[in-house]
């Protein structure tokens, strides 16, 4: 398998982008979000992933390897191709996938175009357990720009609560303009 590619940039569109590497250039398929962080450098390194299929070999290229990692989640839900992978990575990031399946916001995984009620209900079954497992969207189911619920959080697993449980009791009480004290006290009324 080819997990990397590291040459220089032939050519770089919105979809794909061809790599040279060795005298040889190599077609990589990418997401909108990995395509606005590749720069225009003519040295590159891209994370990649092979996908064998009977009628061709598609290598698919990530900017990160969470980015690589959640694509392979993706694909191995039932019904969700390469191709509907990298859609659904090019209309959210890949913490943003994570944070809707880890809070099962069902309606931004459907907000994806070609993502229907069903196939978004089965992502978020299919892969809960999973994201929860990895540290995937550690510290990502906050905004980042809320740091009293960050704050509250950080108290509640000083006290020695779980983090998991702490973070949905605290999402469930927040509410605008609350202090961190305010939090804390909401939050110790659901654990």
């Amino acid at each position: 398998m080819i997990t990397h590619l590291n040459g220089r940039l032939v050519e770089k569109t919105p979809t794909y982008i061809v790599v040279e590497c060795g005298g040889v250039g190599y077609f990589v398929r990418i997401s909108l979000n990995a395509y606005s962080k590749i720069g225009n450098d003519e040295n590159i390194r891209i994370l990649t992933q092979l996908q064998v299929r009977e009628d061709a070999h598609v290598l698919y290229g990530f900017y990160s390897e969470k980015e690589r990692e959640m694509f392979n989640h993706l694909i191995a839900v039932s019904g969700i191709g390469a191709n509907t992978a990298m859609l659904m990575l090019s209309s959210l990031s890949s913490d943003e996938i994570a944070t809707a399946i880890l809070t099962e916001n069902v309606g931004l995984i459907q907000s994806i175009k070609g993502i229907g009620s069903k196939t978004a209900q089965r992502v978020i079954l299919d892969l809960k357990d999973k994201v929860a497992k990895s540290d995937f969207a550690a510290g990502n189911i906050f905004k980042p720009n809320n740091t009293n619920q960050n704050d509250a959080l950080t108290a509640l697993l000083a006290l020695g609560f779980d983090k998991k449980k702490a973070e949905k009791a605290v999402e469930k009480v927040a509410a605008e303009n609350q202090t961190v004290e305010q939090l804390i006290k909401e939050a110790l009324k659901v654990l």
